[in-house]
């Protein structure tokens, strides 16, 4: 348990950055998946329009921290891989 009052602060900011990283990190899944369930049914104009929305919410994910640089990228390249593959 956390003693001094630093600690205690640490412990309630570490607890609302978690919510609030987990909300962006949700919405950045959401996107995504759009994207997959397009690819799914092979539709190419929704693939790609999806993408291009989930585009800034990767790297919006990437400018507060919530993901890896190298992890939005492979994400993005593997994205824009099987929507050029319809």
């Amino acid at each position: 348990m956390a003693n001094t009052p630093q600690a205690k602060k640490r412990i309630r900011r570490n607890e609302k950055r978690a919510e609030i990283n987990g909300s962006r990190m949700s919405r950045i899944r959401s996107f995504v998946k759009k994207v997959e369930a397009a690819l799914a049914e092979g539709d190419k104009q929704a693939a790609q329009s999806a993408l291009q929305a989930a585009q800034p919410e990767l790297a919006r994910g990437v400018a507060r921290g919530v993901i890896h640089r190298n992890t939005a990228s492979r994400k993005m390249s593997r994205l824009h891989k099987r929507v050029a593959a319809l």
